[in-house]
Protein backbone atom coordinates (compact mmCIF):
# COMPACT_ATOMS: atom_id res chain seq x y z
CA UNK A 1 0.00 0.00 0.00
CA UNK A 2 2.90 2.35 -0.04
CA UNK A 3 2.44 5.29 -2.05
CA UNK A 4 5.27 7.63 -3.13
CA UNK A 5 4.53 11.16 -4.46
CA UNK A 6 5.76 12.52 -7.97
CA UNK A 7 8.19 15.24 -7.75
CA UNK A 8 6.93 18.72 -8.45
CA UNK A 9 8.83 19.94 -11.35
CA UNK A 10 9.45 23.43 -11.74
CA UNK A 11 8.87 26.01 -14.72
CA UNK A 12 8.99 29.35 -15.50
CA UNK A 13 5.83 31.76 -16.32
CA UNK A 14 6.65 33.10 -19.54
CA UNK A 15 2.84 34.50 -20.75
CA UNK A 16 -0.37 35.53 -19.12
CA UNK A 17 -2.60 34.51 -21.07
CA UNK A 18 -6.17 35.76 -19.16
CA UNK A 19 -7.49 35.81 -15.79
CA UNK A 20 -9.72 33.57 -14.54
CA UNK A 21 -12.73 35.96 -12.70
CA UNK A 22 -15.16 33.31 -11.21
CA UNK A 23 -12.00 32.45 -8.57
CA UNK A 24 -12.12 35.11 -5.64
CA UNK A 25 -8.36 34.69 -5.38
CA UNK A 26 -7.73 36.03 -9.43
CA UNK A 27 -6.08 33.08 -10.74
CA UNK A 28 -5.59 32.80 -14.64
CA UNK A 29 -3.88 30.55 -17.37
CA UNK A 30 -0.54 31.02 -17.90
CA UNK A 31 1.72 29.89 -20.58
CA UNK A 32 5.05 28.22 -19.31
CA UNK A 33 8.94 27.17 -20.18
CA UNK A 34 7.67 23.82 -20.99
CA UNK A 35 5.10 24.77 -23.36
CA UNK A 36 1.84 23.55 -21.30
CA UNK A 37 -0.64 25.91 -19.85
CA UNK A 38 -1.36 26.20 -16.11
CA UNK A 39 -3.88 27.76 -14.18
CA UNK A 40 -1.55 29.87 -11.69
CA UNK A 41 -2.37 30.39 -8.38
CA UNK A 42 -1.01 33.78 -6.99
CA UNK A 43 0.99 34.31 -3.59
CA UNK A 44 -0.02 38.00 -3.95
CA UNK A 45 -3.93 37.17 -3.68
CA UNK A 46 -5.45 37.67 -0.44
CA UNK A 47 -5.19 34.22 1.14
CA UNK A 48 -0.99 34.56 0.24
CA UNK A 49 1.00 31.25 0.26
CA UNK A 50 -1.12 29.63 3.78
CA UNK A 51 -3.62 29.10 0.08
CA UNK A 52 -0.79 27.53 -2.01
CA UNK A 53 0.08 25.77 1.17
CA UNK A 54 -3.28 24.15 1.45
CA UNK A 55 -4.07 23.49 -2.01
CA UNK A 56 -0.62 21.51 -2.51
CA UNK A 57 -1.18 19.86 0.40
CA UNK A 58 -4.92 18.57 -0.18
CA UNK A 59 -4.10 17.94 -3.71
CA UNK A 60 -0.76 15.79 -3.08
CA UNK A 61 -2.67 13.48 -0.59
CA UNK A 62 -5.45 13.48 -3.05
CA UNK A 63 -3.09 12.22 -5.44
CA UNK A 64 -1.96 9.49 -2.94
CA UNK A 65 -5.81 8.48 -1.72
CA UNK A 66 -6.44 7.52 -6.11
CA UNK A 67 -8.30 10.56 -7.01
CA UNK A 68 -7.18 12.04 -10.57
CA UNK A 69 -5.67 15.75 -9.81
CA UNK A 70 -3.70 17.93 -12.69
CA UNK A 71 0.13 17.91 -12.27
CA UNK A 72 0.88 20.75 -9.90
CA UNK A 73 4.06 22.87 -10.90
CA UNK A 74 6.48 25.53 -8.97
CA UNK A 75 5.59 28.06 -11.38
CA UNK A 76 8.76 30.86 -11.27
CA UNK A 77 7.11 34.61 -11.91
CA UNK A 78 9.33 36.98 -13.08
CA UNK A 79 9.36 40.70 -11.40
CA UNK A 80 9.04 42.38 -15.27
CA UNK A 81 5.52 40.67 -15.54
CA UNK A 82 3.20 43.57 -13.85
CA UNK A 83 4.68 46.72 -15.51
CA UNK A 84 3.14 46.09 -19.02
CA UNK A 85 -0.60 44.77 -17.45
CA UNK A 86 -3.22 47.30 -18.16
CA UNK A 87 -5.53 46.08 -15.48
CA UNK A 88 -4.54 47.76 -11.88
CA UNK A 89 -5.90 44.79 -10.31
CA UNK A 90 -3.85 42.42 -12.22
CA UNK A 91 -0.65 44.36 -12.12
CA UNK A 92 -0.59 44.42 -8.14
CA UNK A 93 -1.40 40.74 -7.98
CA UNK A 94 1.26 39.94 -10.07
CA UNK A 95 3.97 42.63 -8.66
CA UNK A 96 3.22 41.07 -5.27
CA UNK A 97 3.60 37.36 -6.66
CA UNK A 98 6.93 37.61 -8.13
CA UNK A 99 8.65 34.19 -7.28
CA UNK A 100 7.40 30.94 -6.54
CA UNK A 101 3.89 30.36 -7.40
CA UNK A 102 1.87 27.13 -7.72
CA UNK A 103 0.55 26.24 -11.32
CA UNK A 104 -2.14 23.42 -11.93
CA UNK A 105 -2.44 21.66 -15.27
CA UNK A 106 -4.85 23.25 -17.22
CA UNK A 107 -7.43 20.40 -18.60
CA UNK A 108 -8.50 22.05 -21.92
CA UNK A 109 -12.39 21.61 -22.48
CA UNK A 110 -12.79 20.81 -18.80
CA UNK A 111 -16.60 21.02 -17.47
CA UNK A 112 -17.56 21.98 -13.90
CA UNK A 113 -19.15 18.88 -12.10
CA UNK A 114 -22.62 19.44 -11.84
CA UNK A 115 -24.35 17.06 -9.34
CA UNK A 116 -27.48 17.57 -10.55
CA UNK A 117 -26.58 15.76 -14.08
CA UNK A 118 -23.24 13.63 -12.63
CA UNK A 119 -22.99 11.06 -9.92
CA UNK A 120 -20.29 9.35 -8.44
CA UNK A 121 -19.83 6.03 -7.68
CA UNK A 122 -20.20 5.67 -4.09
CA UNK A 123 -16.43 4.57 -3.48
CA UNK A 124 -14.96 7.57 -4.63
CA UNK A 125 -17.54 9.83 -3.27
CA UNK A 126 -16.22 8.27 0.03
CA UNK A 127 -12.98 8.35 -0.69
CA UNK A 128 -13.38 12.37 -1.70
CA UNK A 129 -15.96 13.21 1.85
CA UNK A 130 -13.41 11.67 4.04
CA UNK A 131 -10.65 13.29 2.67
CA UNK A 132 -12.34 16.78 2.74
CA UNK A 133 -13.45 15.90 6.33
CA UNK A 134 -9.69 15.35 7.05
CA UNK A 135 -8.26 18.32 5.68
CA UNK A 136 -11.50 20.47 6.81
CA UNK A 137 -12.28 21.62 3.67
CA UNK A 138 -15.02 24.10 3.64
CA UNK A 139 -15.40 24.52 -0.22
CA UNK A 140 -16.72 21.46 -1.96
CA UNK A 141 -20.67 22.53 -1.81
CA UNK A 142 -23.17 22.12 -4.48
CA UNK A 143 -22.98 26.26 -5.39
CA UNK A 144 -19.02 25.73 -5.62
CA UNK A 145 -18.36 21.75 -6.55
CA UNK A 146 -14.63 22.37 -7.37
CA UNK A 147 -14.45 19.07 -9.04
CA UNK A 148 -14.28 18.94 -13.43
CA UNK A 149 -15.15 16.34 -15.50
CA UNK A 150 -12.39 16.24 -18.47
CA UNK A 151 -12.15 13.37 -20.89
CA UNK A 152 -15.38 11.94 -19.12
CA UNK A 153 -13.69 11.39 -16.05
CA UNK A 154 -14.12 13.13 -12.11
CA UNK A 155 -10.89 15.42 -11.51
CA UNK A 156 -10.08 17.28 -7.98
CA UNK A 157 -9.10 20.86 -8.09
CA UNK A 158 -8.54 23.82 -5.52
CA UNK A 159 -7.64 23.01 -1.82
CA UNK A 160 -7.07 26.03 -1.39
CA UNK A 161 -9.31 26.39 1.11
CA UNK A 162 -8.26 23.37 3.46
CA UNK A 163 -6.39 23.62 6.52
CA UNK A 164 -8.04 26.70 8.35
CA UNK A 165 -6.39 26.31 11.12
CA UNK A 166 -3.33 27.79 9.69
CA UNK A 167 -5.11 31.32 9.36
CA UNK A 168 -5.13 31.70 13.30
CA UNK A 169 -2.43 29.00 14.14
CA UNK A 170 -3.03 29.24 18.08
CA UNK A 171 -5.34 26.40 18.53
CA UNK A 172 -4.17 23.65 15.67
CA UNK A 173 -3.96 21.18 18.60
CA UNK A 174 -7.64 21.77 19.07
CA UNK A 175 -8.59 21.73 15.41
CA UNK A 176 -7.00 18.57 14.84
CA UNK A 177 -9.46 16.68 17.11
CA UNK A 178 -12.35 18.69 15.53
CA UNK A 179 -15.15 16.38 14.23
CA UNK A 180 -16.20 19.21 11.62
CA UNK A 181 -19.70 19.50 11.16
CA UNK A 182 -19.27 21.58 8.03
CA UNK A 183 -19.20 18.33 6.10
CA UNK A 184 -23.05 18.79 5.87
CA UNK A 185 -22.73 20.57 3.31
CA UNK A 186 -20.66 18.65 1.23
CA UNK A 187 -22.03 17.95 -2.19
CA UNK A 188 -21.18 14.47 -2.49
CA UNK A 189 -22.58 13.38 1.38
CA UNK A 190 -25.46 11.48 0.15
CA UNK A 191 -23.43 9.24 -2.08
CA UNK A 192 -20.97 8.38 0.03
CA UNK A 193 -22.18 5.56 1.40
CA UNK A 194 -18.52 3.56 1.92
CA UNK A 195 -17.10 5.84 4.38
CA UNK A 196 -16.10 2.46 6.96
CA UNK A 197 -14.43 1.16 4.26
CA UNK A 198 -12.74 4.11 2.85
CA UNK A 199 -11.18 5.01 6.76
CA UNK A 200 -10.01 1.58 7.12
CA UNK A 201 -7.87 1.84 3.47
CA UNK A 202 -6.65 5.47 3.42
CA UNK A 203 -5.23 5.33 7.22
CA UNK A 204 -2.85 2.83 5.90
CA UNK A 205 -1.90 4.52 2.70
CA UNK A 206 -1.70 8.34 4.29
CA UNK A 207 1.52 7.68 6.67
CA UNK A 208 3.59 9.79 8.56
CA UNK A 209 5.83 9.54 5.89
CA UNK A 210 3.88 10.31 3.35
CA UNK A 211 2.64 13.04 4.96
CA UNK A 212 5.92 14.60 5.38
CA UNK A 213 7.60 13.89 2.25
CA UNK A 214 4.26 16.32 0.96
CA UNK A 215 5.67 18.57 3.40
CA UNK A 216 9.26 18.63 2.14
CA UNK A 217 7.86 19.60 -1.06
CA UNK A 218 6.47 22.99 -0.05
CA UNK A 219 8.76 25.96 -0.67
CA UNK A 220 10.69 27.50 2.15
CA UNK A 221 9.40 31.14 1.46
CA UNK A 222 5.88 30.12 1.33
CA UNK A 223 6.23 29.12 5.08
CA UNK A 224 6.67 32.31 7.49
CA UNK A 225 5.18 33.98 9.61
CA UNK A 226 5.04 31.17 12.69
CA UNK A 227 8.51 29.81 13.08
CA UNK A 228 11.08 28.41 10.66
CA UNK A 229 9.67 26.78 8.03
CA UNK A 230 10.90 22.95 9.34
CA UNK A 231 9.36 24.34 12.61
CA UNK A 232 5.98 24.65 10.60
CA UNK A 233 6.27 21.73 8.68
CA UNK A 234 6.47 20.09 11.93
CA UNK A 235 3.18 21.51 12.92
CA UNK A 236 1.60 20.64 9.36
CA UNK A 237 2.81 17.09 10.54
CA UNK A 238 1.54 16.91 13.50
CA UNK A 239 -1.84 18.15 12.63
CA UNK A 240 -2.32 15.78 9.75
CA UNK A 241 -1.07 12.89 12.01
CA UNK A 242 -3.11 13.62 15.13
CA UNK A 243 -5.84 14.02 12.81
CA UNK A 244 -5.90 11.00 11.31
CA UNK A 245 -5.04 8.90 14.25
CA UNK A 246 -8.69 10.49 15.49
CA UNK A 247 -10.51 10.29 12.40
CA UNK A 248 -13.22 8.23 14.31
CA UNK A 249 -14.75 11.54 15.25
CA UNK A 250 -14.39 13.17 11.80
CA UNK A 251 -16.08 10.12 10.33
CA UNK A 252 -18.87 9.43 12.93
CA UNK A 253 -19.68 13.08 12.15
CA UNK A 254 -19.89 12.46 8.54
CA UNK A 255 -22.21 9.38 8.94
CA UNK A 256 -24.36 11.01 11.38
CA UNK A 257 -24.65 13.78 9.03
CA UNK A 258 -25.51 11.32 6.17
CA UNK A 259 -28.12 10.26 8.61
CA UNK A 260 -29.40 13.61 8.92
CA UNK A 261 -28.81 13.62 13.00
CA UNK A 262 -26.59 16.79 12.59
Amino acid sequence: MSYTPPAIREVNIIRYVTPLREGGSLPAIVDADDDFLYVAKFRGAGQGTKALIADLIGAELARAAGLKVPELVLADLDESFGRTEPDEEIQDLLKFSTGTNLGVHYLSGAISFDPVVNQVEPLMASKIVWLDALLTNVDRTVKNTNMLIWNQELWMIDYGACLYFHHSWDNWEQQSQSAFANIKTHVLLSQASQLDEVDAVLTKIITPELIATVLASIPDDWLNGHGTPDEMRQVYQAFLTQRIAASSTFLNTAKDARAGTI
